[in-house]
């Protein structure tokens, strides 16, 4: 005895959902009338130089946004001298050193970070960057964060320039 056929139907005949080739997929046959639009521009995708970027800027402890991703904030900041001991209750920080030789206290220990290295503090860790010749920083941080964490002082930041 042989196994019965099966005969093919309009659903086999359609391209599988990967494929690329847009075809009518409409179950009678007919144009689909709900089409997208294509007036949306893609997102743009561009590079950033981070010298050209720190040449447009001189002032210390005054971070200014590079890029955003994920709800987050690329900053570049120039630091020179002790920042204030604050600390972020909610955020964790990132600090990139680009320049120079930064030194991060922490009320139990103190850490030298050098070009090329990162450190993160975690969010509720009391902290105090303090930079002895001036130092360049890449920082990963909320786009909410403030600069200050939970001081407020003459070099708070409650908004931050775009370059």
């Amino acid at each position: 005895m042989s196994a019965p056929t099966r005969s093919p139907t309009a659903s086999s005949a359609r391209p599988p959902r990967w494929d690329s080739g847009r075809r009518d997929d409409s179950p009678t046959g007919e144009a689909s009338t709900n089409e997208v639009s294509t007036d949306v521009a893609p997102p743009s995708v561009d590079k950033v130089n981070l010298a050209q970027k720190l040449a447009l800027f001189s002032e210390h402890w005054s971070p200014k946004v590079v890029g955003e991703l994920n709800g987050q904030h690329v900053r570049l900041a120039k630091l020179l001298g002790p920042f204030t001991w604050h600390h972020h209750e909610n955020e964790d920080e990132m600090f990139l050193v680009l320049h120079g030789r930064l030194r991060m206290e922490m009320r139990e220990r103190t850490v030298d970070v050098e070009p090329g290295e990162f450190i993160i503090i975690p969010r509720g860790v009391e902290h105090r960057p303090v930079a002895e010749e001036e130092v360049h920083v890449l920082l990963f941080e909320p786009a909410a964060t403030l600069n200050t964490g939970n001081v407020r002082e003459e070099r708070t930041a409650d908004t931050m320039e775009k370059l």
